[in-house]
């Protein structure tokens, strides 16, 4: 996603200084009315570009202590390809069984559903089923704060504002800001009640899935334009404006909220056969080169137990390598005996966790 520098009005630059809109802290407001006066300027100020909205619990940092927006399959301080990988396999089953849901229940639309992606992952991500490459915002500066208000647990909510290119089509590919923003509205099913009441977008980077040069690229920082933290709900709305309710923002009787609220239970509760085999496999890898390791100490070495016990005290293997073994070998059994009884995101960690197990005997053996 290429960066949008922000045009900022003269009492926000103020604010900012010398930092980026990331790095500074957010500016706050005194009343809703007040923060509709300062994104009509910052829409003034940034005429070429469309502001979208995201109303947050909190404003969540990096290691460098800016804001940082991922979509949602991207989150976590380290995610490794086999992380990634998983939760893409996730996605791709999840997008199947979603298009063959709507077809079940003849949700009108479901054959233009069935061959856009773009069209699956954003109705995945709006309903929440799993994680995916998009970002929900809202053109609708009531709808951001009234989310920031209903899920904050503390007393510094935020609505932050993005830039975006204009967007000519209902999916708005985007090759010279490589960005997609897909207008729920427009192509969303009339019987998904939510995206209508929300004005709802997704928005993501144009043809990135699991493979990027550089995981920064994908952060909605770099459009980030403006950050503002709200008062309690009280002071914030004073006369004459009021927070959507609940009951507004999901409303009854959407029948695809039905659909993906079974699919929610449905989808990562039973890892793919392929990647189960992969754990298999590197285990038993791992078994082989503790064994081969061992026996160049004590050749008459015939089990793994004892091939751990004469690598720990040859003090080849650190206490942290012999506790991670075990975690992993117990994981193991559970994955053989009970796969349904682990997530996805536990057999990602456990096939990351042996990769590194891997690398450190690589070194040990050279």
């Amino acid at each position: 996603m290429r960066e949008i520098p922000p045009q900022l009005t003269p009492q926000l630059a103020r604010h900012v200084g010398k930092q980026t809109v990331a790095k500074a802290p957010p500016y706050r407001v005194s009343t809703f009315r007040d923060l509709m006066s300062h994104v009509s300027r910052l829409a003034y100020a940034n005429k070429d570009h469309l502001l979208f909205f995201r109303g947050q619990d909190r404003d969540y940092l990096n290691k460098a202590r800016a804001s940082t927006v991922y979509p949602s399959i991207y989150r976590g301080e380290t995610v490794t390809r086999t992380q990634l990988d998983i939760r893409f396999d996730v996605l791709t089953s999840a997008s199947r069984r979603l298009c063959d849901a709507l077809a079940r229940e003849q949700i009108t639309g479901h054959q233009e559903v069935r061959k856009r992606r773009y069209i699956q992952w954003s109705i995945l991500q709006h309903y929440q089923v799993c994680p995916t490459p998009l970002l929900d915002l809202t053109q609708s500066l009531r709808v951001a704060a009234s989310f920031a208000h209903l899920f904050s647990s503390n007393k510094r909510p935020l609505v932050l504002v993005f830039a975006v290119p204009y967007l000519p089509n209902r999916v708005s590919v985007n090759s010279e800001y490589d960005s997609v923003v897909v207008r729920l509205l427009s192509i969303c099913p009339p019987e998904a009640l939510r995206p209508y009441f929300q004005d709802g977008y997704l928005a993501g980077t144009d043809e990135i899935t699991n493979d990027y040069p550089d995981k920064s690229e994908l952060d909605f920082n770099r459009v980030l334009i403006a950050k503002f933290i709200l008062p309690e709900p009280s002071r914030f709305w004073g006369s004459g404006f009021t927070s959507l309710p609940e009951n507004a923002l999901f409303p009854d009787a959407d029948k695809v909220a039905k659909i993906c609220r079974q699919l929610r239970r449905e989808v990562g509760s039973e890892p793919d056969p392929g990647r189960l085999g992969q754990l298999l496999q590197a285990w038993t890898d791992l078994e082989n080169d503790i064994m081969t390791l061992a026996r160049h100490r004590k050749p008459r070495v015939f089990s793994f137990r004892e091939a751990l016990s004469v690598l720990r005290r040859s003090e080849l293997l650190t206490p942290s390598f012999m506790a991670a073994v075990d975690g992993l070998r117990n994981f193991r059994n559970r994955a053989v005996h009970q796969p349904r009884a682990i997530t996805v995101e536990e057999l990602g960690t456990a096939l990351s966790e042996l990769d590194l197990l891997q690398l450190r005997l690589q070194k040990l053996g050279r």
